[in-house]
C-alpha cells in the first residue's frame, strides 16, 4: 500500500477540524482581533508586571509608527536581538505593522554570528537588549545597520528602568513619543515576509527561511485548534522566542486565542516550577531536556503542578520516560511533536488524548490540519514509499516557506514537485503515524550497515544514571565511522563507561555497538534545547 494512500483521518481527533478557513490577512491581525476581543485581558505576565491586550496592540501601534518615521518601508527587515521579553513581542508585532519582516537573532549569539545575519538579511534596523549592544557596534560597519534601538530587562515591566546607553536610540522613548494610530500598509499575505528565520536547514549551512504572514498565521491557528486552545489557557513561554518553535506555540498560537503569555527570560528548572504554581499554567511547550530537567530538580514533590493541561515535546526525541514520569507528575498530557523551520515549523503531532488511546509512544503523531505528509526515497525524493518503509519525509501545507532569502540553489536541493524534503529519517504505520528515525546527515555509516543515533540515545536514556546523551559518528579508517556516545550523569549517580557501554551494546545488534563513550558534565544544546550534535562530532 503506498504511503499516500493511507488516511490517518480514522484516527482524527473527533473536536480538531481537518482544515481551517484562514482568513487572508497578515500576522498582526491575530493581535489586533485580541485587542478588539479581550482589551482588559493580561496578554503578558513579566515578573511582577502585567500588559493587556488593549496595551500591547497600543505599543505595537506606536512602535510601527516610529519605525515608519525611520524610513521603514515595506519589505524592509528588521533585526531583534532580545530574550524573551514584553519589548520582543512589541518589536515583532511592531515591524510587522510598519510592512517590515522580522529577523531574530538569538541573545546567546556572538560577533561573528551576529554579523553574518544582519549582512546576509540586509536589517537596517535592529533592536537589541542593552548588555548586547557591544556586540552590535563592534559588527556595524560591516553590515548595512542605520539603526540601533536598545532596551533595558525590566523597560517595560519597572516605573524606573535601567538608562539606556546615550549613543542608541531608547524602545521606550520611541514608543512613548509616537502616535497611537493603526498604519494601514497593504501587505499580501500569501506573499509579503513576516518572518525570515534564520536556520541549519536541511544542508548545515546558516541561510533564512522566507516565512510568510500566511506561513505563520496558518500554523498558529491549526496548532491552537490542535491543542484545544481557549482565552482561559495560560501559556508558559519558556521556549525562547528567537526561536521558531517558541515563536509559533508560545507566542503567536497564544495571541490568537486572546490567551495568557507568562514570559521567562531565562530556564532555571526552579524558577519554572514556582511560574508553573503561582501563575496556574495551563500550556507548555518544550524541548525533552526541559522536562528531563524539571524532573530532575530535588524539589519538584514541593510543587502543585496540577494545573497543567497540555505540554508538547519537539526539537528532538522524547524519551517515553520522560513523557510517562511528567504526566504523572502534573496529570496534564505531554505530547510529542515534529517540526522544521521551513514549516513555521509545526507539521505533525500526537493527539492531545489524556486518555492515550490515540497516542503511539515514540511516534511523531499526525499531520496537523490542512498539512500532507508522506515518505519518499533518499535517493531521487520522487517515488513514494509503502507503509513501513523508511525514507525521507516530505511535508506540503500553509505553513511552508516560499524559499530561502537569496540562495535559489538551496531551496531546489529541498523542494521537489511541490513537497519539502525535511532532512529527516522516517517511516509511516498502517495507521498513518509517522516516526522519525533520524537526521540523513546524522546517520552513522559503519561498514555497509546504517545505524541511527537516536536508536543507540533511545536505550542510553533506559540506563537510571544517564541524565543527557548523543550519539554521533567517529571516523574511523577501517570501517567508516563508529558510534561514539557522549553521556551526562544524573546528579549523584554513578556508573562506568564500560558499565554503560555493556547496557546499550546487549541490547542492539552488533554492528550499532557504541565503541567510545565520553563523559561530560554537560552537552551544548540549542536554543530551543536540541542536543548539538554536529558540535559534539
Amino acid at each position: 500500500m503506498a504511503a499516500q494512500h493511507v488516511s490517518w483521518f480514522k484516527n482524527w481527533p473527533l473536536d480538531v477540524p481537518k482544515s481551517i478557513n484562514y482568513p487572508p490577512v497578515p500576522l498582526q491581525h491575530l493581535l489586533e482581533k485580541a485587542a478588539q476581543d479581550f482589551p482588559n485581558k493580561a496578554a503578558i505576565a513579566f515578573f511582577d508586571k502585567e500588559i493587556t491586550y488593549r496595551q500591547l496592540n497600543q505599543f505595537c501601534n506606536q512602535f510601527a509608527n516610529a519605525l515608519f518615521e525611520m524610513g521603514i518601508q515595506r519589505g524592509d527587515r528588521v533585526a531583534v536581538y532580545l530574550p524573551n521579553t514584553p519589548q520582543f513581542i512589541i518589536a515583532f508585532f511592531g515591524a510587522l505593522k510598519a510592512g517590515a519582516a522580522v529577523t531574530a537573532i538569538s541573545p546567546l549569539h556572538r560577533e561573528r554570528e551576529v554579523e553574518y545575519q544582519l549582512a546576509d538579511s540586509g536589517a537596517k534596523t535592529i533592536v537589541a537588549l542593552d548588555s548586547l549592544c557591544p556586540i552590535v557596534e563592534a559588527v556595524r560597519q560591516k553590515t548595512q545597520l542605520k539603526n540601533v534601538i536598545a532596551t533595558s530587562l525590566d523597560e517595560f515591566s519597572s516605573e524606573s528602568p535601567a538608562p539606556i546607553p546615550h549613543d542608541v536610540l531608547s524602545l521606550k522613548c520611541l514608543v512613548d513619543s509616537a502616535p497611537q494610530n493603526k498604519l494601514n500598509l497593504p501587505l499580501n499575505p500569501a506573499e509579503d515576509l513576516a518572518a525570515l528565520q534564520y536556520t541549519g536547514g536541511t544542508t548545515g549551512t546558516a541561510k533564512g527561511a522566507m516565512l510568510t504572514h500566511k506561513n505563520l498565521l496558518s500554523n498558529a491557528l491549526a496548532f491552537a485548534a490542535w491543542i484545544r486552545g481557549t482565552p482561559n489557557d495560560v501559556f508558559l513561554t519558556a521556549l525562547p522566542l528567537f526561536h521558531i518553535y517558541g515563536m509559533t506555540t508560545s507566542m503567536t498560537v497564544p495571541i490568537s486565542l486572546g490567551a495568557k503569555m507568562v514570559l521567562t527570560p531565562k530556564f532555571e528548572s526552579a524558577k519554572i516550577l514556582q511560574t508553573i504554581q503561582q501563575q496556574k499554567a495551563t500550556v507548555f511547550c518544550g524541548a525533552p531536556t526541559m522536562y528531563t530537567v524539571l524532573l530532575a530538580n530535588p524539589d519538584l514533590a514541593k510543587y502543585d503542578l496540577t494545573s497543567i493541561r497540555v505540554c508538547i515535546s519537539g526539537a528532538s526525541p522524547l524519551p517515553p520516560q520522560v513523557q510517562k514520569r511528567f504526566m504523572e507528575v502534573t496529570g496534564g498530557f505531554l505530547a510529542e511533536g515534529y517540526g522544521l523551520t521551513e514549516a513555521s515549523p509545526v507539521t505533525h503531532c500526537n493527539p492531545v488524548d489524556k486518555t492515550m488511546a490515540t497516542v503511539k509512544v515514540g511516534s511523531i503523531g499526525l499531520p496537523i490540519p490542512d498539512t500532507q505528509a508522506k515518505i519518499v526515497d533518499l535517493e531521487t525524493g520522487m517515488r513514494t514509499l509503502s507503509v513501513g518503509e523508511t525514507g525521507e519525509l516530505a511535508v506540503k501545507g500553509p505553513q511552508v516557506m516560499r524559499g530561502y532569502w537569496q540562495k535559489p540553489e538551496e531551496t531546489a536541493l529541498v523542494f521537489c514537485d511541490g513537497w519539502l524534503l525535511t532532512g529527516d529519517i522516517a517511516r509511516m504505520d498502517s495507521d498513518g503515524y509517522f516516526y522519525i528515525t533520524d537526521r540523513k546527515k546524522d546517520l552513522i555509516k559503519y561498514k555497509d550497515y546504517s545505524v541511527y543515533p537516536r536508536e543507540l540515545e533511545d536505550v542510553l536514556y533506559e540506563h537510571p544514571a544517564v541524565k543527557l546523551c548523543a550519539v554521533v559518528g567517529k571516523p574511523d579508517p577501517a570501517v567508516g565511522e563508529v558510534p561514539k556516545a557522549f553521556v551526562v550523569l544524573k546528579e549523584g549517580a554513578f556508573a562506568t563507561e564500560t558499565e554503560i557501554m555493556a547496557y546499550v551494546n546487549d541490547k542492539v545488534a552488533p554492528y550499532k555497538a557504541i565503541r567510545m563513550l565520553e563523559f561530560r558534565k554537560e552537552l551544548p544544546v540549542s536554543g530551543a534545547g536540541k542536543v548539538l550534535r554536529r558540535q559534539l562530532k
